[in-house]
């Protein structure tokens, strides 16, 4: 089954994150296709912009690492770009008001459901949301 990263994976997956070693396991056990779609890839680039701001990096390690990112996604992934399609069943998805889900991750199961791919996340919400739902999970734990 392909596999969809949100952005929790793709951080862990090229920053020092406590889920690091974890991402890297199930991704290489797992994953027969690895999907990452423009929207998660931005989110992506948002938590870097964040890690300069508050000085947990510099602005050499943030190109270094979205570098990094950009050439991994070329080469390992599918990338997709995100729908309007999956920005309206995401507006559907909160308006059914059984989750606490935020925008972003309404989104992101959004597409990994019209996709026909498991999400694969390290947020506990965002993965309780989804089963909900009904998207199907890559499993996260016992090491949350």
């Amino acid at each position: 089954m392909s596999i969809y990263l949100d952005a929790s994976v793709i951080v862990a997956l090229f920053t020092e994150d406590h889920f690091t070693d974890r991402a890297t396991t199930l991704l290489a056990s797992k994953a027969d296709a690895v999907i990452v779609s423009d929207f998660a890839g931005l989110e992506f680039s948002s938590v870097i912009a964040r890690f300069v701001r508050t000085r947990s990096i510099n602005e050499e390690q943030a190109r270094a690492v979205l570098s990094d990112f950009d050439n991994w996604s070329k080469t390992a992934c599918q990338r997709v770009v995100t729908q309007g399609s999956a920005i309206s069943r995401a507006d559907a998805f909160l308006r059914r008001r059984e989750t606490t889900l935020r925008t972003a991750d309404a989104i992101n199961i959004a597409i990994a459901e019209s996709l026909g791919a498991s999400l694969m996340t390290f947020d506990d919400k965002m993965s309780a949301a989804a089963s909900v739902l009904g998207v199907p999970l890559t499993e996260t734990s016992p090491l949350r």
